[in-house]
């Protein structure tokens, strides 16, 4: 397209139709029509599907490991108050010896906190029985987010999903896009490591190939893609960037551009260019 623009500003084309977006930095040496589309960009990425290592890879993840050691430190501190509160009118149960009597209390602690109710340890005293007791009503709250956290990372697991769906997530990520677009800077103030592709083509078989974790580029020609190239791997992202008409390019001296908006006009009051576009793409529901 970058060489079309520049035969138009050579003089050797008196106007350029396709999917050209409407810069600032274009009209310093060209001319546009009116938008005759609302364009954008957006991301296009695979839908990976996870093996098994894949699916339990997120319960060795460090926020679990860190979750289940703040776990373990809150039992060894209930085990340890219930073992002061209890030794002495409980010894039988509660062993003078630190590390076995705050043992038993985490495992008094344990059986509460899972309503199993062996029996087989009960605090005795007034104090062992209020820190149970609180303990029960804080446990059934933490062991019931405690479990939801985990279901849900186990769920999320087990179904394939789009590794980039946001710009954020772009960061410090491999992301193919064709030189010179608006794309481009986008991508670069997303902190992406841009990879340049001659066309979109180009573009999209770098991703198909792994070479890249997305595609970066206008959101009409992604559609216009996936709806010419059925590929259940790829999918395109809700979000939209940069948000763009679309117009017909002329030099900057020509006659052409008021009857061209025009004829626009007509086309846009009878809804013709609405039916023109999804003829092309599918619709963006």
């Amino acid at each position: 397209m970058e060489d079309t623009l520049r035969d138009l500003n050579a003089g050797k084309l008196d106007l350029v139709i396709g999917p050209i977006s409407i810069t600032a930095k274009r009209l310093e040496t060209m001319r546009f029509s009116q938008p005759f589309y609302n364009s954008s960009i957006s991301i296009l990425s695979r839908i990976d599907n996870q093996g098994l290592w894949g699916k339990v890879k997120p319960l060795f993840s460090p926020k679990l490991f860190i979750a289940i050691v703040i776990f373990l430190i809150i039992l060894a501190v209930v085990g340890a108050l219930l073992w002061l509160a209890e030794r002495n009118k409980s010894p039988e149960q509660f062993s003078h010896k630190p590390i076995q009597g705050i043992g038993t209390g985490m495992w008094l602690a344990i059986v509460t906190m899972t309503t199993t109710g062996y029996g087989d340890k009960a605090p005795v005293t007034l104090m062992g029985r209020i820190i149970a007791g609180s303990w029960m009503i804080i446990s059934i709250i933490f062991a019931t987010s405690m479990v939801a956290g985990i279901a849900s990372i186990l769920t999320l697991s087990t179904i394939g999903t789009s590794n980039i769906t946001t710009a954020e997530e772009l960061s410090q990520r491999k992301a193919a896009t064709v030189l010179n677009s608006p794309s481009e800077e986008f991508l670069v103030k997303s902190k992406a490591k841009v990879i340049g592709a001659s066309d979109l083509r180009e573009a999209i078989e770098k991703l198909e190939n792994k070479e890249v974790d997305a595609v970066v580029f206008d959101r009409p020609q992604l559609l216009y893609f996936l709806k010419d190239n059925k590929n259940e791997d790829l999918t395109i992202s809700k979000a939209e960037y940069y948000k763009q008409g679309y117009g017909i390019a002329f030099p900057i001296n020509s006659v052409l551009t008021p009857e061209v908006n025009r004829a626009l006009l007509e086309l846009a009051e009878s809804q013709k260019i609405e039916d023109i576009v999804h003829a092309y793409i599918q619709k963006d529901e």
